[in-house]
Formats: C-alpha cells, sequence, structure tokens
C-alpha cells in the first residue's frame, strides 16, 4: 500500500502537470467577466462582479465582414480578443479576420498560448509552420475558399496570397483568450533597444552591414 507522503507527492505532480498544458485559467463558474479596473493582479483578469455583467460584456460591433485597407506587407489583422470582449475572460478562445492584398502575406510568427484554426472565405493562400529544433520541418499547404488548416500552438506559421490580382480573406480561431503574437522579423530586426549586431550577423552569418540595414527598416506591425 502507497505511503500517505507518496501519495500526496504524486497528487502535487498531476497538479502541477496540469497547469502546465493549461493555455488559459479553466472557468470554475459560468463567467467571469474581464474587470479591466481592478487593482488585482491575476493571471489574465479579475472578476467583474455578476451583479454588473450585462449583455454588453459579450458583445461587440466588429463588423468582420466589412473588407479592411492592409499595409506595405499586404495584410491586416483583426483580433476579437478579451481587450475587446471582456466576457472572453477564462473562456480560452478568441477570433480574427486577416485580409490578404494581391501577393499580400500574414509574414512567418507565432502565438504563444494558443493553437490556430483558420479557415479561407475567399481567395486563395499558401500557408505552412514549421516545427521546433533540430527538424525544423516544413507543413505546407494551398488553401482554397472553404479549405481548414491548423497551427500548433508557438510554432512559426504564415499565410500568403499567391495571387497577383484578387484578394484574399481568412478567419482563424485561437485557443485562448489572449494568444499573443510574435512576428519574427519585427521581434529580431525591430526590438526595442536593438540587438547587438554582432549577435545577429554571427546567428545569420552575414556581414554586420547587412545587419545594420535590416535594422533600420521600418517594422509594420499588422495585427490592429
Amino acid at each position: 500500500m502507497a505511503s500517505p507522503s507518496f501519495c500526496l507527492l504524486a497528487a502535487l505532480l498531476a497538479l502541477a502537470s496540469w497547469q502546465a498544458i493549461a493555455s488559459d485559467p479553466s472557468p470554475l463558474q459560468d463567467f467571469c467577466v474581464a474587470d479591466k479596473h481592478s487593482p488585482v493582479l491575476v493571471n489574465g483578469f479579475a472578476c467583474l462582479d455578476p451583479k454588473y455583467v450585462t449583455a454588453d460584456h459579450f458583445f461587440k460591433a466588429a463588423m468582420l465582414d466589412t473588407p479592411r485597407k492592409t499595409n506595405k506587407v499586404g495584410s491586416n489583422v483583426t483580433l476579437i480578443n478579451v481587450m475587446q470582449i471582456p466576457g472572453l475572460n477564462t473562456l480560452g478562445i478568441s477570433i480574427a479576420r486577416i485580409d490578404y492584398a494581391p501577393l499580400g502575406e500574414n509574414p512567418p510568427h507565432t502565438h504563444p498560448r494558443a493553437t490556430e484554426i483558420l479557415t479561407v472565405l475567399e481567395g486563395t493562400l499558401y500557408v505552412g509552420f514549421v516545427t521546433s529544433n533540430p527538424n525544423n520541418t516544413l507543413f505546407s499547404k494551398v488553401l482554397n475558399k472553404g479549405d481548414v488548416f491548423v497551427f500548433p500552438e508557438g510554432l512559426i506559421h504564415f499565410q500568403f496570397n499567391p495571387n497577383p490580382h484578387q484578394p484574399a480573406v481568412a478567419i482563424a480561431a485561437l485557443s485562448s483568450q489572449n494568444p499573443g503574437a510574435i512576428t519574427i522579423a519585427n521581434a529580431v530586426f525591430g526590438s526595442k533597444p536593438p540587438i547587438s549586431d554582432k549577435v545577429l550577423a554571427k546567428a545569420f552569418q552575414v556581414e554586420k552591414g547587412t545587419i545594420d540595414w535590416l535594422q533600420a527598416q521600418f517594422w509594420e506591425n499588422n495585427h490592429y
């Protein structure tokens, strides 16, 4: 028969492993509308008193059926997360509309806290993700209207519109109330303060002048 101390250790390990695999905290009640003005600091947001909750806390007139203007990389990501809909707090989900100009792309990026499932509403997209070291395997696919593709949590992925004449539109659902986004080029070459050009020149095996030129560019955000 297992000793009490062994059972306690096993229970603690089980609890720790559960916390390790959970991206967002699970709800312990029907809802926990985010109280953005609460001074309490928690993982996510503190709950608004339910007696002050209304239907508007679960609603946003987001006009996701309306085309968006794209930036210089040819895309625009309109994310609806807990910052726009407080009722998403603890529910572990968000949604985004992504507009792509002809030959536009949503450049390589990661979501540190979410898996993404994307469906094409209009046009064609070339999409893919890259696995972690050491293999760095690329999984890619050309998607047409109605097709669906999944990007695993934390992995670098992208979408590109190969059509030089027609825009494309996609809708993505993400498994976090606040998935986060790290655009690789922006983070590496546009960090503030900048990463040492000696470090990046060594990492990319290029001359420092090339790094200096890249760091001098304007790395535009496409998440709005």
